[in-house]
């Protein structure tokens, strides 16, 4: 499957992000991955690997029993 670009121009304040949001909603979630996916593969060097790590560190209240 081929993804078929969608192109609006205007001015960024007078752009809707609902019109957006509906798009990708119209969208199959195939379809969706794929875009997601070709995002990411143009960010990323050749041989490169997306970090899929996640970490969130917290002070800790000193008021914890």
């Amino acid at each position: 499957m081929r993804l078929q670009a969608v192109v609006r121009k205007g001015h960024i304040k007078e752009i809707d992000e609902r019109k957006d949001l509906l798009y990708w909603l119209d969208r199959s979630p195939r379809e969706r991955m794929e875009a997601v996916t070709f995002i990411i593969s143009q960010y990323l060097k050749p041989g490169q690997r997306m970090d899929k790590t996640a970490v969130t560190r917290r002070k800790l209240s000193p008021d914890i029993d």
